[in-house]
């Protein structure tokens, strides 16, 4: 069942979800296996993960897209509006740069969300996939108008998380970067951001300098090679992702399965695969 109303007014039980979901960040460090749609979120919420978050890449992957800011509002409202539906945790999507680059193009955005049962929002800088990034004082107005929107929408409790793109794509020089992603956080607080995301960045003495300096508590992102959680957690990051990690996971088993099935004719399947009872399960709400 919905968090929201029919008529998209937020109920007390999305309320709720969102104050948990700010809670789980205040409290420790939340961990986050990044959902792709109903079915891998059911699955993260069995392994027992406390809020799902979802990943723009693995969305418009399920949806055949690419990803990069290539699929619009309506997709990924509705992308969240089923992941809400099968799961009794709070849900944080990714949207991406917004769906439009005008403040009130944003806010549209979080209406929609709020509607679909967000919880949660992550909002990124990037003008377009690899940049350029828009400029602080915008970026922050847009963030203003996420913050203006949830309160309009009836959820001033939604979580939003304002994403920074200047690791991830490399922007300026590397020696000015931590100082511009300190820069934009204070910024992006004073528009009403309650976190910030700094995907692309795992070098832990730099993290423990962002996390210290911050005005906001950080999000950082790890996946296969990268610092485990205990590593993010000693640098003081509250808050960790994989972004399409686990998508990647499960279409490469899909490959692998399908491919034997093709070459050899065999179907081994994988060590500890979870089997047709304990998936449909998931679904018998």
């Amino acid at each position: 069942m919905s968090a929201s109303q029919s008529t998209g007014t937020p109920t007390p039980e999305l309320r709720e979800r969102a104050l948990r979901l700010r809670a789980l960040v205040a409290d420790g460090v939340l961990v986050l296996p990044n959902a792709w749609d109903a079915g891998s979120a059911a699955v993260i919420a069995s392994a027992g993960a406390a809020a799902i978050a979802t990943t723009s890449g693995g969305v418009s992957w399920s949806l055949g897209r690419g990803d990069g800011q290539q699929l619009g509002r309506a997709d990924m409202a509705e992308a969240a509006r089923r992941i809400a539906s099968v799961v009794d945790l709070p849900v944080t999507v990714d949207a991406e740069g917004g769906y439009g680059a005008a403040p009130a193009e944003v806010a549209e955005t979080v209406r929609a969300l709020v509607g679909a049962s967000a919880a949660g929002i992550n909002l990124e800088d990037s003008a377009a996939a690899g940049g350029p990034l828009f400029p602080v004082a915008e970026q922050a107005a847009r963030l203003a108008a996420a913050r203006a929107a949830a309160a309009a929408a009836g959820l001033p409790e939604l979580l939003v998380n304002a994403r920074t793109d200047v690791f991830l794509f490399g922007i300026g020089p590397e020696e000015g970067r931590l100082d511009e992603v300190l820069v934009r956080a204070a910024a992006y607080a004073r528009a009403g951001a309650d976190g910030l995301f700094v995907p692309g960045l795992l070098d832990l003495d730099v993290l423990a300098r962002l996390c210290a300096a911050s005005p906001l508590p950080v999000n950082a992102m790890t996946g296969p090679g990268g610092p485990t959680v205990a590593e993010l957690a000693a640098t003081g990051v509250r808050r960790i992702s994989v972004g399409t990690g686990l998508a990647e996971a499960a279409y490469s088993a899909a490959h692998r399965a399908a491919a034997e099935l093709l070459g050899t004719g065999a179907v081994t399947g994988a060590p500890g695969a979870l089997g047709y009872g304990e998936l449909d399960a998931l679904y018998r709400r």
